[in-house]
């Protein structure tokens, strides 16, 4: 009889021996590269944690019968991870042998719980989740009971609810700048305007698969590239802020910050020195974006719109507004200079302030080195800087204007005799306001003292989201636009809003003041109207019809109460003139129901509305349509209503409409 002893040196050298002849029957190969283990295809060995790395490699069958020991050399030499030690209590074959009968026997939805609260749930070959304990507890000395956020492990890319976007096309046909209104949300969700711009894109990309398919499927066209411009950010850095937390009340601390942070940037935009600093940026942005996009994409050829939502519109509008035309206009200018400086014996500077009574500030100008011509380029913050009391500055800022004046109506003689146009600046006000907006000739639209930079492009459509411009211009004195004014450097310009947008305000009726006429009703992008403004139609429609054969009945029925009695011994005679009679009566309802007819045809057929040259002879306001959960109450999504335009199919499918016109590309079938 052997010894128990030897007995268990002799199987403890069994097993070594096994675990040895296992080893060298692994299946390795070794390549140009690092050692690498043939693991089971479906097998990635992540180190998420102790039980998950070890059920993860537990893939493979012959991972199972080679000895902890063994198998930490082997991954140890092989490059990989070792993955961590598990508790004692919860021993790693079971979490293995778990995974594997439920392969076996194909039964799922296993839990495996350790003594440290970890839990594994097995969900089925290609899931597993892995649950960690929440380490630590509250003030009160509870230990929280609800698990942390799970470890998803998934194997392959099937049965995955994950939509992959097969991608943007390469080419670019348009390029389109989007400037936000005010406050640094752009939506109710909080969200910034690069993610409501990349929302705005996503739809386009969508309505360019399913309204330009034939364009697309002949390559005629790539996408329309839209691009963020924020100034608020910008704006706020400059120490006004700092500036305001100072004067601001501690009381209703959201709101007054709210206030501080997004209202008040409607106040900074009329504010001479602020306004300078957005104008600036909004331009001086656009510029900066457009030049690095031409030399990332230097092969596009394409066109440049731009599109703004809420008071970013009224900047767009205030900046394409003081445009120049073309390089004519610089021309135009320096020739009435010239004119100005060649009109008979001009007096110097210093024979200019003494007839001011100011020679004492010539000593300021020669230090400055300013010039006639250079003071006349002053504003008065250059005055100011260089030092030159009030009273002193508004003579001269006076004066020189003065001379402005006349030089600009001897020059605008001088053009109109030669055939040249007016300045532009004139033709946005109307005749019976030229003695008030004198003094804003400058400008053109109010906005006083402020320098509007030039942009590098000409933008060839001009998209206004839920915009106050009328309202703007109306505060600030303007009346009517003329008709044949229009933007010098853009050709197009699209006022789009909701019928409940309480920002929004309309553009044609300056244009055309004394008529009463219905914006142009944006078409679904599923084409026709919506169902529920089909059939507040139809009902009107219905009604109308009906009050109209009552009316008619009701007129035939007193007219035969009103008729005279005749006797009786004159029955030949009446039966003789009720049968003339009818037919004239029957006349009459013919002429009544063709008059009707007629003049609801009149109702239908609206004639063309000339509504000036502003979006070149076309419709300026559109008018998208509310959903039907909106018409109930229209208070209640009134604020929604202003945020809505960035997911809405049918201002984007407008925009792409309008911007692949240009280029001779229509939509597949036209909306109705």
């Amino acid at each position: 009889m052997s010894c128990p002893a030897s007995a268990r040196v002799g199987e403890r050298e069994r097993r070594r021996g096994c675990q040895r002849a296992r080893c060298q029957r692994w299946n390795h190969t070794r390549s140009s590269g690092p050692s690498q283990i043939h693991l089971h295809p479906r097998t990635r060995v992540v180190p998420l944690s102790s039980s998950t790395w070890m059920l993860q490699a537990a893939c493979t069958s012959r991972f199972l019968h080679i000895g902890s020991t063994v198998r930490s050399s082997i991954l140890k030499r092989r490059g990989f991870p070792l993955p961590p030690r598990i508790h004692s209590s919860w021993r790693r074959r079971t979490a293995l042998e778990t995974y594997m009968l439920a392969v076996t026997l194909d039964e799922w939805k296993k839990k495996l719980e350790s003594p440290n609260r970890e839990i594994i749930i097995l969900h089925n070959p290609k899931l597993m989740v892995h649950y960690q304990p929440v380490a630590g507890s509250d003030e009160w000395g509870s230990t929280p009971t609800e698990q942390g956020r799970p470890r998803t492990v998934k194997r392959g890319v099937e049965n995955i609810s994950v939509d992959i976007h097969c991608g943007e096309p390469l080419q670019i046909d348009h390029l389109v700048f989007v400037v936000h209104g005010i406050g640094p949300a752009c939506d109710l969700r909080f969200r910034s305007i690069v993610q409501c711009v990349n929302d705005f894109r996503s739809v386009s990309l969508n309505l360019l698969q399913t309204h330009f398919k034939k364009a697309q499927e002949n390559q005629q066209i790539g996408r329309v590239e839209f691009l963020p411009v924020n100034w608020h950010s910008p704006l706020h850095s400059t120490g006004v802020d700092v500036d305001l937390q100072r004067i601001t009340l501690p009381s209703i601390n959201r709101l007054r910050h709210f206030t501080n942070d997004t209202i008040l940037d409607v106040f900074f935009y009329n504010s001479p020195t602020y306004c300078q600093t957005i104008v600036d940026t909004v331009a001086s942005e656009m510029n900066r974006i457009y030049t690095l996009f031409l030399q990332r994409n230097p092969d596009f050829k394409g066109g440049v719109s731009i599109a703004g939502h809420s008071l970013g519109s009224l900047i767009l509008f205030d900046i394409l507004t003081n445009q120049k035309d073309s390089l004519g206009d610089i021309d135009s200018e320096k020739d009435l200079l010239n004119i100005a400086m060649d009109q008979g014996d001009a007096p110097t500077l210093e024979e200019d302030l003494k007839k001011l009574h100011l020679s004492e500030f010539i000593n300021i100008f020669e230090k400055e080195k300013v010039d006639k011509e250079a003071l006349a380029l002053c504003t008065e913050r250059d005055l100011q800087e260089m030092g030159i009391p009030l009273g002193p500055r508004k003579k001269i800022l006076n004066y020189f204007r003065t001379r402005r004046d006349s030089v600009g109506a001897s020059g605008s003689a001088a053009q109109s005799a030669s055939g040249a146009r007016t300045p532009k600046e004139s033709e946005v006000h109307s005749s019976a306001d030229d003695a008030r907006s004198r003094e804003y000739l400058d400008v053109g639209i109010g906005q006083v003292s402020v320098k509007y930079p030039r942009l590098i492009y000409k933008p060839e459509i001009f998209f206004a989201f839920g915009s106050p411009i009328g309202m703007f211009l109306t505060v600030r004195g303007l009346k009517r636009i003329d008709p044949n004014y229009k933007f010098p450097t853009c050709k197009g310009f699209f006022n789009i809003y909701h019928p409940f947008d309480p920002v929004a305000y309309r553009i044609e009726p300056m244009v055309v003041p004394g008529v009463e006429f219905e914006p142009m009703l944006i078409p679904h992008h599923k084409g026709r109207k919506r169902m529920h403004l089909e059939l507040r139609e139809g009902l009107t429609r219905m009604s109308m019809d009906l009050k109209n054969n009552l009316l008619g009945s009701l007129r035939m029925a007193w007219k035969s109460f009103t008729r005279a009695p005749y006797p009786a011994l004159q029955a030949s005679e009446s039966t003789e003139e009720t049968e003339a009679a009818e037919p004239e009566s029957s006349a009459e309802k013919p002429c009544d129901v063709n008059a009707e007819e007629t003049s609801v045809a009149v109702k239908e057929e609206v004639p063309p509305i000339n509504v000036g040259m502003l979006n070149g002879g076309q419709r300026i306001d559109y008018v998208l349509q509310e959903k039907p959960i909106e018409s109930f109450n229209e208070y209640l999504f009134a604020l929604q209503s202003h945020l809505c335009y960035w997911e809405s199919e049918d201002t984007v499918l407008l925009v792409l409409k309008e911007i692949y016109q240009t280029q001779g590309v229509f939509l597949d079938q036209p909306l109705q």
